[in-house]
């Protein structure tokens, strides 16, 4: 279940409108017709907090599907690093989707993935 598709079930579970949602969470309905139809997404960490906390719900309930990674980037490197990870994330799934790698690729590319993250988090604890 995309984002939007969660955000939209919660709200219509509250039994709100788009208006009231957005006049409760302080934005504008347009964004919340840009969430739900998975347009747009929540810039910012504590965005998807304002919206669980909104709807009494895990944030990582919301964050599921690749958006953490994302919400990070564009945190530490703006809209542009955003939009770089997630072509980045659609260019794997559709590498992983596809016939293109077999199953032993598809590992590989997951363990180089995995060895590239425990790298980083030594060199930022060490």
């Amino acid at each position: 279940m995309t984002f939007g598709e969660k955000f939209k079930l919660e709200r219509n579970r509250l039994g709100l409108t788009q208006q009231e949602t957005a006049d409760k969470l302080r934005i504008n309905r347009r964004m919340i017709t840009r969430y739900e139809n998975g347009i747009s997404f929540p810039r910012s960490r504590d965005a998807y907090k304002k919206i669980a906390v909104f709807f009494g719900v895990n944030v990582n309930y919301l964050l599921s599907e690749d958006h953490e990674l994302t919400v990070v980037t564009a945190e530490l490197y703006g809209s542009r690093g955003m939009k770089q990870a997630q072509v980045f994330i659609d260019g794997l799934a559709s590498l992983f989707a596809g016939e293109i790698l077999s199953e032993q690729d598809k590992h590989a590319v997951m363990k180089a993935l995995q060895d590239v993250y425990m790298e980083s988090s030594v060199m930022k604890t060490g």
